[in-house]
């Protein structure tokens, strides 16, 4: 009988949990969902310059204020500076495995894509779209307590990774002119960055309680504005060429990344609401910051807006998989 009870009160419990991850979940896509929507839909109606002046917007001024906002309110405690580490981990992997998935398309195709395709597909499988859309998503399911984590992940980790590493890639496979400075400049003068850095400065900083919550405002608002941007962003994407070739990157990226991380991340201590910010950041789609980098040096551009169109739509499948796996 005392079986039964317990029994009885887990099952009870185990529904409750999934309940709430799908009344979640059904809020998280609504919100997202409907202001990417509205983003689209916008995109397609107002001239192209409005989302060029909105992305600069959010880069100079938006997301460096909500990364001082979202700092003053998250805890630093515990191993937070493992966070950018796995970020490394991820990106090497990704590309290791792209590169694996190449030689075997060559060896069993006898085909090999040309260098520029090559570039793309990597990039397109160890960059992750972790600040404009991982962000979000992370203040959705997890909250504002552990969101120090993401922003570690993504400052100190993905952004290095796209603007250092993936240009090294993309100048050694790509064309166009190509120097240190054109490597280093957009890393020194990342606005994110030193937002990110004065924020550390500044959480401990005690400001009038009207002024905080301005600031807290203003950041929602800047969320809120990224995810328009998106839905503008994709609604100028035309191509969906290069999807069979873009679906291996994703494939890497979006499944076999996060899987195979995400289930060594106890091994770092990482467990609970932190392990699944971590899994999230990682399964995220890949970055805007693959285009700007085939556009800027000459990569193959149609596999990298394939590849972000597509990852944008296989997020509203792997999203919830993730969230019950971890």
């Amino acid at each position: 009988m005392h079986w039964t009870k317990v029994n009885v009160t887990g099952s009870i419990l185990h529904l409750w949990f999934l309940g709430a991850i799908l009344t979640n979940l059904l809020e998280l896509y609504v919100k997202l969902g409907g202001l990417v929507l509205v983003g689209f839909i916008l995109g397609r109606k107002l001239p192209v310059t409005v989302p060029t002046r909105l992305g600069q917007f959010l880069f100079w001024v938006g997301v460096p204020i909500s990364i001082v906002s979202f700092l003053r309110q998250s805890s630093l405690s515990g191993q937070i500076w493992i966070a950018p580490a796995i970020a490394y981990l991820a990106i090497f992997l990704g590309a290791f495995l792209a590169y694996l998935g190449i030689k075997a398309q060559a060896y069993f195709r006898n085909t090999v894509p040309q260098s520029p395709t090559q570039a793309s597909l990597i990039l397109a499988a160890m960059l992750g779209n972790t600040g404009y859309l991982g962000f979000p998503i992370t203040l959705a399911m997890v909250g504002k307590e552990y969101f120090a984590w993401a922003l570690f992940y993504d400052l100190l980790g993905s952004f290095p990774g796209a603007y250092g590493l993936g240009v090294l890639l993309a100048a050694r496979f790509g064309g166009g002119i190509h120097n240190h400075w054109q490597i280093a400049r957009p890393i020194l003068i990342n606005p994110a960055l030193w937002g990110f850095g004065f924020g550390l400065l500044f959480r401990q900083v005690t400001i009038p309680t009207v002024v905080e919550f301005c600031l807290e405002k203003f950041a929602w608002s800047s969320v809120t504005l990224s995810l328009v941007l998106i839905g503008m962003r994709l609604a100028l994407l035309k191509s969906w060429g290069s999807l069979p070739q873009a679906g291996m990157s994703l494939g890497i990226k979006m499944l076999l990344v996060p899987l195979i991380l995400g289930s060594i991340l106890p091994l770092f201590g990482l467990t609970g609401a932190i392990a699944k910010i971590i899994v999230l950041q990682m399964a995220m789609p890949p970055a805007f910051a693959t285009l700007v980098i085939a556009e800027t040096f000459n990569l193959d551009r149609d596999l990298a807006v394939t590849a972000l169109a597509a990852g944008a739509i296989v997020l509203l499948v792997t999203l919830p998989v993730w969230l019950w796996l971890f």
